[in-house]
C-alpha cells in the first residue's frame, strides 16, 4: 500500500500537466502542431543524446533497448496488418504505432527513480531509448503511412535528427570521448522540458476531442489490451524463459524490463498524430485512459511481480 501511495504522489503533477496543456489549447488557442514540432525534433533529439552519451554500456545492458526495440517494431507491424482494413483513415497506423511502445519516458522514468537505485534507474534510462528510436523510426514509418507514401515515409525517417542524435552520442560513449561538463550538463536539462511538454501535448489533443469524432469504442479496446495485458504478459515469459534456460540476463534487469512493459500508453502516439493530422482525438483519449487506469494498474501489477518473484 505504501508504493500505491509513493507513485501516486510521484505521477500526479504528470496528470495536472496534461490539465494544462488542456487549458492552454482551450482557451490561450496555443498551437499544439508547433509544440509538437519543437518537441519531436528538437527536445527529443537532446533527450536521447544525453542519455546515451551518460551511461555504461556492456552486453547484457545493451540486450534491454535491442530487445524492446524489436518487440516494439513486432507488435507494430502485427497489430497494423490485423486491422488495417478495420478503419478507412490513418486510425489502425496509429493503433500499430501504439501497440510498439509506452510512455516509457514521460511516465517511466519517474518511476524508475522510484523503484529503483541510481544505477539501475539509469539502466532503465538508458532502455528507453528503445522507445525513442522506435518512434523515430519503425513508428513513425508506420504512421507517416497513414498520409504519405512508403517512399515519402522513408525519406521522413532518414531526415529525423534523432537517429542522428543517437548514432552521435554512441559513438562518444563506445570511444571514451567526453565532452566539457557545461554541455552535459545542458544538454541533460532538456529532460524535463521533454517531459512536461509531452504530457501539455496529450492534454491540447483532448481540447480537439469535445469537437466531435473522439470516442472509437474498438480502437480503445484493442490499445488498450496490447499496452496493458498483451506487453506484460509476453516479458513475463521472456524472463521465465531466461530465468529457465538461458541465463542471460540478471534479477535487477528483470526489473527493470517488467517496469518496462507496464506503463501506460505512450504521449507521443498524440505527438505524432498531430503532426501528421492521423485522428490526435483518439490517440489522446486513449492516452489519458491508460494513464488514470495506471494508477492502479501499476502498483497493483507491481504487487504481483513481486509476490511471484521475490523482488522489489
Amino acid at each position: 500500500m505504501s508504493v500505491f501511495f509513493v507513485l501516486l504522489g510521484k505521477i500526479l503533477p504528470l496528470y495536472a500537466n496534461i490539465v494544462l496543456g488542456y487549458l492552454a489549447s482551450r482557451y490561450l488557442r496555443v498551437n499544439k502542431e508547433a509544440i509538437a514540432t519543437v518537441l519531436f525534433y528538437v527536445v527529443g533529439p537532446m533527450v536521447v543524446f544525453s542519455a546515451t552519451l551518460s551511461v555504461t554500456i556492456n552486453p547484457a545492458v545493451l540486450f534491454l533497448p535491442v530487445f524492446f526495440y524489436l518487440l516494439g517494431s513486432l507488435l507494430a507491424f502485427i497489430h497494423l496488418k490485423l486491422f488495417e482494413k478495420t478503419w478507412p483513415d490513418a486510425t489502425s497506423n496509429i493503433l500499430g504505432f501504439t501497440a510498439g511502445t509506452g510512455n516509457s519516458g514521460y511516465y517511466g522514468i519517474a518511476l524508475a527513480l522510484v523503484l529503483f537505485e541510481p544505477a539501475i534507474a539509469d539502466i532503465f534510462i538508458f532502455t528507453v531509448l528503445a522507445s525513442f528510436f522506435y518512434e523515430a523510426t519503425t513508428g513513425f514509418y508506420i504512421t507517416a503511412k497513414g498520409t504519405f507514401t512508403a517512399l515519402e515515409s522513408f525519406k521522413k525517417v532518414c531526415r529525423l535528427p534523432t537517429v542522428y542524435a543517437f548514432l552521435a552520442a554512441l559513438v562518444l560513449n563506445l570511444t571514451g570521448i567526453g565532452l566539457p561538463e557545461s554541455i552535459t550538463a545542458y544538454a541533460g536539462q532538456f529532460k524535463v522540458v521533454f517531459s512536461i511538454l509531452g504530457m501539455m501535448v496529450i492534454g491540447m489533443g483532448l481540447d480537439g476531442m469535445r469537437k466531435g469524432g473522439g470516442v472509437d469504442v474498438t480502437f480503445l479496446k484493442i490499445s488498450l489490451t496490447a499496452k496493458h495485458l498483451l506487453w506484460p504478459t509476453l516479458v513475463c515469459l521472456v524472463i521465465l524463459l531466461d530465468t529457465t534456460f538461458t541465463h542471460l540476463l540478471y534479477g535487477e534487469l528483470y526489473k527493470v524490463m517488467f517496469v518496462f512493459s507496464i506503463v501506460p500508453m505512450a504521449g507521443n502516439t498524440v505527438t505524432l498524430a498531430v503532426l501528421l493530422n492521423a485522428k490526435p482525438e483518439k490517440a489522446a483519449l486513449a492516452v489519458l485512459l491508460s494513464n488514470l487506469l495506471s494508477i492502479v494498474y501499476v502498483p497493483v501489477m507491481l504487487a504481483i511481480y513481486a509476490y511471484v518473484s521475490g523482488l522489489f
